[in-house]
């Protein structure tokens, strides 16, 4: 099966236009070559929500923590 022939048989399978299939890509799964994984290395599926407010809570004028603490 030629490539042309997978996308228009993923895309009357799934519903999605040829166009979309095409930018997705689709490719048959050889079944003797089982260690194949597209995707090796996948992105987290956790969000470090304090990691990501240190990130983005920046000052925009640094003070140093001496300033910061309150005298009693």
């Amino acid at each position: 099966m030629i490539q042309t022939g997978i996308d228009q048989a993923v895309a009357e399978a799934t519903g999605e236009t040829l166009c979309d299939v095409q930018r997705m890509g689709f490719s048959l799964a050889d079944p003797d070559f089982v260690t194949f994984d597209p995707e090796p290395f996948p992105p987290p599926q956790i969000v470090n929500w304090d990691d990501l407010e240190l990130a983005r809570n920046t000052a925009v004028v640094p003070r140093p923590l001496s300033s910061l603490r309150r005298v009693a």
